[in-house]
């Protein structure tokens, strides 16, 4: 079934656009952020699905957010471990708050708790947008500084970047 069938039109059912403003100038971390853009933009749309789809839809766009997170988390905190970025715990904690958020959500939805989706899904996109453009940006100006000063060369930071993201 195609989503316009099941979330009307889907321009219509974003929360959350991307602009370069959220660009890192770290390619495949921008478009890891592009995915959990989409993915919010999912997740936001399966809440004004209809009641008889909404349960199904949804849950699945949760899990899929949920599993892209950890994909997208494990990725960056590889990639700022392997450049030694000083405010790594920090980052992380970030993180893990978020997941825990997120995990927090799929179980009471899962358990039929008093759950509002639309809510909770701004509450995502809030978190991503700060997010991207205070704690992500912090990190890419270490790294393009790092790179500026020579104390990083471009291609050890590919390879750190290949290995991160892989």
């Amino acid at each position: 079934m195609k989503m316009d069938k099941i979330y009307g039109n889907a321009e219509d059912q974003k929360i959350v656009n991307w602009e370069e403003k959220y660009a890192t100038g770290i390619e495949p971390i921008d478009a890891q952020h592009m995915k959990l853009f989409e993915l919010a933009n999912h997740l936001f749309a399966a809440c004004s699905a209809k009641d008889d789809v909404l349960q199904k839809t949804f849950k699945e766009a949760m899990h899929s957010m949920v599993d892209y997170v950890h994909f997208h988390f494990s990725a960056e905190l590889k990639l700022l471990h392997a450049v030694d970025y000083p405010d790594y715990h920090n980052h992380k904690k970030h993180h893990d708050d978020l997941i825990k958020e997120i995990l927090t959500a799929v179980k009471d939805y899962d358990e039929g708790k008093k759950f509002v989706p639309n809510h909770f899904v701004r509450t995502l996109r809030d978190w991503i947008l700060s997010h991207i453009a205070v704690c992500d940006k912090a990190y890419s100006y270490y790294i393009r500084d790092l790179i500026h000063n020579d104390t990083l060369s471009e291609n050890k930071f590919r390879e750190i970047l290949s290995a991160a993201c892989s």
